[in-house]
């Protein structure tokens, strides 16, 4: 199930909502939330509930193990069992075909371990449930002794299946206690209609273009290689912040706070600059409990290059078990480091619009290493960037600008923090303030209609993290 079909918006989420707020005690509403999203995560396959569950386990009873522990050596042995099998588990689903493929075909054999089928979302709940488990070790979180409190913790279905990554940290206080006010409800609304039309009128119809400007086995134009890279650009950011957007929404609702997971990251003017403000979560949990703990930048420039190479690779990694994600991570470090040890007394004296052009390029071309599922593909859509092997005609970019003329330009104006500086400059007089509160929700709302209304007629509707 996802959240922009009409099955979730017309059924599950109405008979949800009747539900929660019928009853106002707490641990009604986590009865109640837990099972709508045991259900949501059973739409498609019941099956991969069961791994869920067994990580929950695994790592609660590991918790408890590590609370009980009378010596730091019984700790780490308890966090140790919980992370090994843990992420044992994610190596299995994810990587045991790629690595065994890798591995056999240099003697040239063939690997005994077929594709194994992914379960939905395993990468996003198995960093959440190692987040628990590690802070319980570093004595920042009690230990959660309701095991259905920590099942909802992982299953919550607003960021269960694509983030952000919640630590449990920052929202084990809200598990015990919290409270969903007419303001939370409004503005969480109001927040998950936005994403919803950024998903339906903005994700889907820039992906439309990228299936007719990269349509399989068909070769490339200098256009048509750079027009599908700004498409595919802007799709997968509206995509994947569109769906952030609705579950930031949807837990507000709840009660919950949710991490922003994107701060307009096009306007960067580093690409160090542009990893803080896309998928924050992400780069959050590999800062707090992989780079750090590899000691950071606190032990020399050479240490810091292996830690940051070594998050990197991690990162690509974590995308997908292919050497196209292996060499999209190093690209990006490759590029962090280029401008903390070369360039970083020379980036300020670069205009800032210089900056954030470069860096946008820089971000289209590693979404274009990103999109393609091999590394030849990938290349050989970069070098048709500059003309490179180009062997294609421009039909698909006519038909695309003929089609969706203004899409490009109006993708490019919505990816700018334009309502943030509107809301800025209505807040700073009470009559603008008034008619800011007034038509807010009227245009949210308008929003959420005209979404249903394109959701009737489309085909189209996948949210692209959710392979990962």
């Amino acid at each position: 199930m996802v959240f922009s079909s009409l099955s979730f918006l017309l059924l599950f989420l109405p008979l949800l909502l009747a539900l929660y707020f019928v009853g106002r005690g707490l641990k009604w509403r986590n009865a109640v939330l837990l099972l709508f999203s045991l259900l949501f995560y059973a739409w498609g396959e019941p099956k991969w509930i069961l791994c869920m569950l067994g990580a929950t386990i695994v790592n609660y009873a590991a918790a408890f193990g590590i609370d009980r522990a009378k010596s730091v050596r019984t700790k780490r042995l308890f966090l140790a069992l919980g992370v090994i099998a843990t992420l044992g588990a994610l190596f299995w689903f994810k990587y045991a075909s790629f690595f065994f493929t890798t591995v056999f075909s240099l003697f040239g054999a063939k690997s005994p371990v077929s594709e194994v089928r992914l379960p939905i979302g395993i990468s996003f709940y198995t960093f959440q449930i190692l987040t628990y488990a590690v802070d319980v070790y570093r004595g920042k979180v009690p230990v959660q002794k309701n095991f259905a409190r920590l099942l909802l913790y992982v299953s919550c279905f607003p960021q269960l299946i694509a983030g952000p990554i919640v630590q449990y940290a920052d929202i084990a206080a809200q598990l015990d206690d919290r409270t969903a006010t007419m303001t939370d409800f409004s503005e969480g609304f109001g927040r998950f209609s936005v994403g919803l039309a950024k998903k339906v009128l903005l994700a889907n119809l820039c992906g439309k273009t990228v299936e007719l400007l990269l349509p399989e086995g068909v070769a490339l134009s200098v256009a048509g290689a750079w027009l599908s890279g700004l498409m595919y650009t802007f799709q997968i950011y509206f995509d994947f912040s569109a769906y952030s957007d609705m579950a930031i929404g949807l837990g507000r609702v709840f009660g919950f706070t949710y991490r922003e997971n994107f701060r307009y990251p096009y306007i960067s003017d580093s690409v160090s600059e542009f990893w803080r403000r896309w998928h924050i979560s992400l780069g959050s949990f590999f800062r707090d409990y992989v780079y750090i703990p590899l000691g950071g930048n606190r032990n020399g420039a050479w240490k810091t290059v292996r830690n940051l190479l070594i998050v990197w690779i991690l990162t690509g990694l974590w995308h997908g078990a292919s050497w196209n994600f292996v060499a999209w991570g190093l690209y990006y470090g490759l590029l962090i480091l280029l401008e903390r040890f070369v360039l970083a007394r020379a980036l300020p004296r670069i205009p800032k619009v210089i900056r954030i052009l470069v860096t946008f390029f820089f971000a289209m071309t590693g979404w274009i290493l990103f999109y393609h599922t091999s590394l030849s593909a990938g290349f050989g859509h970069l070098l048709a960037l500059f003309g490179v092997g180009v062997q294609g005609t421009d039909a698909g970019v006519k038909e695309v600008l003929s089609k969706y003329t203004v899409l490009p330009l109006i993708a490019a104006v919505c990816s700018l923090p334009i309502v943030p500086a509107a809301k800025a400059w209505a807040e700073k007089r009470p009559a603008r303030k008034t008619a800011l509160n007034i038509a807010v929700p009227i245009f949210e709302t308008a929003l959420f209609v005209l979404s249903l209304a394109f959701l009737v007629g489309q085909s189209y509707n996948p949210f692209i993290y959710f392979r990962f």
